[in-house]
């Protein structure tokens, strides 16, 4: 399923918003960021520790396949 930004028109933003201060309060709603936003952070650290492991396992393999040519 594919969304396309122009799927979300200001008049959609403006709905989905008063949904979620009805839904959760005015309170509530910075809390619910911060820790949206926390959560993103520490993904977005995961997955870039994963990708630079991979990097690192992918340049070991090449180092080792020279090494074995020079050989």
């Amino acid at each position: 399923m594919v969304v396309h930004l122009s799927a979300f028109t200001p008049v959609s933003l403006v709905i989905i918003g008063v949904v979620a201060i009805l839904i959760f309060g005015p309170k509530k709603l910075p809390e619910l960021g911060k820790a949206m936003g926390s959560t993103l952070r520490e993904f977005k650290n995961a997955t870039k520790g994963l990708a630079d492991d991979d990097d690192d396992n992918k340049k070991n393999i090449i180092e080792h396949k020279e090494n074995d040519k020079v050989k």
